[in-house]
């Protein structure tokens, strides 16, 4: 039986460096000598693709290289489940971690891998005030705990990132190059990333994407227009960045958003709807309703209103373009049997395409003595020209705007959610995000990612939508537990430590409020792994050849081991476990038995077999099992579990 060791693949996060040479390999392998890359067959193989002068473009800063080092460093590190902290831990697939982005995204690796849909992210601006995380190559985790209390330092503190040092936007870009580099792993190739920036970095930062994300899958750079000014500096400065990026160029996405009003529009017929307001009497109050606003041509052309309670609107048949002329032929009206007054430039269509839009055969007359037949709308004298009909929910929408502009009301939300001011610093509206999340097609168990969950606007957003729209829509935020000041109303009246924390509290209570009953999230925590390493002691040799034959750490649970197993082995984190008893042993049960895990002592050939008759009832595609080393009643079970299991069609058995 293969035990898992601190050597072994299922230890430690995806090696991307190996995964990229094999991909290479893959794709070239006759560039491959001695399991070495030959670089110049490789060149040869590209031909007139490789620039091999030395004068061309390059993006770099000091430490680039380093950075590119830290990325493709695999962790070492797991994921503790949090479970009494969670909300309906046994039905959500909604995740919040506590931790290091760069770690954390290093350990989703396997089990989110091309899984996410969108990524949003706010991160630090590099003011001068904000935190920027100083990551180490040699041991990021080790680090990440020091700065963080959780184990002992020397003076080691979380810091700003001032402008007065020689390294502020190296610092920066060293710090962000790697989490973007590990989060677009994470995107479906028809995934897309949103970042939020002003204007001190958006130059490096746009120049960074373009090189991790390539060229060609720039979409826009978004302005924010906030409308209230910073004033801060020489001009008042009322706007930010989002800066939008495709996984790849070969994915066709419209970006889209609701016409301004069409809210107020659907709030008005449904109202009118369930009130069974006369058709009269609302489209007169729609009317009203584009009066008393400034909605542009988009939607008052849309001023009428159906029997279904439908808005719609009469658009032009006349043929477009003012130098041609287009398609000439009758149009019979449809009670009096004449042809109908023509369009001086011709029709918009050839007569077929009239004929499949227009429909004699059922014809409705109006309130006001016109006609609608099918798509086609008359007037009561033949002397008007026709009008396709067309209704607003057939075109509510439009290209995503490159300028937005409404009011960064975020602090209000929040405030709304405490009952107190300033609980974080320029925490963004829910309105953004969702309008963001909105823009592009998202279907049911899309993923929505935010590794600098900051405020956790992201999971309130993603919360919201489900509720409006009925969508099932899934979030990951991810948030450094950076210690709040001792001042912070945050740590005085909400007895919150670390941001961690407080964004988590808000997530709990947004989810809290009764019209978000169902919904829940599970909490985990960055940690150090359950597996023990080899560490002799010479002072104390018998113990450390006792400690050895324990595997697993003596403060972690069943459950901790469990969870880094599922990260190990490329499961998501949200898949339904399930415990069941054979013989009196505890076995968790994995997406219906594509895993089963047993980490109970004194295993006999007696629970192996109930575990083999469990996989016979359970029926899944494959099966994996997973046992603790240590946990075996002795070596000869240990043995002739691999064969009991093997008979059951059971091959990938180990040991941890």
């Amino acid at each position: 039986m293969e035990k898992i060791t601190s050597d072994s693949p299922e230890s430690k996060s995806l090696d991307i460096t190996a995964q990229n040479i094999e991909q290479l390999k893959a794709l070239f392998p006759d560039v491959f000598s001695e399991n070495k890359i030959d670089f110049e067959a490789l060149k040869a193989v590209l031909g007139e693709s490789i620039d091999d002068s030395q004068e061309r473009y390059n993006f770099t800063w000091n430490g680039k290289s380093k950075a590119r080092q830290i990325a493709q460093t695999p962790s070492t590190g797991t994921l503790r489940p949090c479970k009494e902290e969670s909300v309906n831990w046994d039905t959500t697939e909604n995740l919040f971690i506590e931790g290091d982005n760069l770690e954390v995204l290093k350990l989703l690796q396997k089990s989110y891998h091309k899984k996410v849909k969108m990524i949003y992210i706010d991160p630090p601006y590099n003011t001068g005030k904000d935190f920027v995380y100083k990551d180490n190559y040699h041991n990021n985790l080790h680090n990440y705990l020091e700065l963080t209390g959780q184990i002992d330092s020397d003076n080691n503190k979380l810091s700003t990132n001032s402008d007065t040092s020689g390294r502020y936007h190296s610092d920066w870009l060293s710090m962000i190059y790697p989490r973007l580099k590990l989060a677009r792993n994470l995107l479906v190739d028809d995934g897309v990333i949103f970042i939020s920036i002003d204007e001190v970095e958006l130059n490096n930062l746009a120049k960074l994407c373009d090189e991790i994300f390539g060229e060609d899958n720039f979409v826009e750079c978004i302005c924010w227009n906030k409308r209230i000014p910073k004033n801060d500096g020489e001009i008042g400065n009322i706007h930010e960045y989002i800066l939008i990026y495709r996984k790849s160029r070969f994915s066709e996405i419209k970006f889209t958003q609701k016409k301004d009003g069409i809210d107020d529009i659907v709030d008005l017929l449904n109202k009118a709807k369930q009130a069974l307001k006369p058709i009269d009497i609302v489209q007169k109050e729609l009317r009203e309703l584009y009066k008393n606003n400034s909605y542009d041509r988009g939607i008052t052309l849309y001023n009428s209103v159906s029997s279904d309670y439908r808005v719609w609107g009469k658009i032009n048949v006349s043929w477009p373009n003012a130098n041609t002329i287009g398609p000439d032929y009758d149009v019979l009206h449809p009670t009096l049997g004449i042809p109908v007054a023509r369009p001086d430039r011709g029709w918009r269509w050839k007569k077929e395409t009239f004929d499949s839009l227009v429909d004699y055969q059922n014809i409705i007359e109006l309130p006001d003595g016109s006609y609608m037949c099918g798509q086609i709308w008359f007037d009561s004298k033949p002397t008007t020209q026709p009008s396709l009909v067309k209704y607003l929910d057939e075109v509510d929408s439009i290209l995503l705007k490159s300028v937005l502009s409404f009011k960064s009301d975020g602090g209000m939300e929040v405030e709304r959610i405490f009952g107190e001011k300033n609980v974080f610093s320029y925490p963004k509206p829910t309105n953004l995000i969702k309008l963001l999340i909105n823009s592009i097609p998202m279907k049911s168990g899309d993923i929505v990612l935010d590794f600098f969950a900051g405020s956790g606007t992201t999971a309130h957003s993603v919360v919201s939508i489900n509720q409006e729209l009925s969508k099932d829509l899934r979030f990951i935020c991810v948030q450094l537990p950076e210690v709040l000041d001792d001042g912070h109303i945050g740590k005085m009246k909400f007895g919150c430590d670390n941001l961690a924390d407080l964004s988590f509290l808000r997530i709990k209570k947004v989810i809290n409020e009764p019209k978000f009953s169902s919904v829940g999230v599970k909490k985990f925590k960055l940690s150090e792994t359950n597996i023990r390493p080899w560490e002799s002691d010479f002072d104390n040799l018998e113990h450390s050849l006792l400690s050895a034959n324990e595997s697993i750490k003596t403060d972690r649970t069943t459950e901790d081991v469990l969870y880094e197993i599922l990260l190990k082995y490329g499961i998501e984190l949200t898949v339904p476990v399930e415990q069941q008893t054979v013989y009196g042993k505890q076995v968790y049960v994995v997406g219906a038995g594509a895993l089963l895990v047993c980490l109970d002592d004194d295993i006999t050939s007696e629970v192996v077999e109930g575990i083999a008759e469990l996989k016979h009832e359970l029926d899944p595609e494959t099966t994996q099992v997973v046992f603790k080393d240590a946990g075996f009643a002795d070596s000869v079970v240990k043995t002739n579990a691999i064969q009991i299991l093997k008979q059951a069609g059971i091959d990938d058995v180990k040991s941890i």
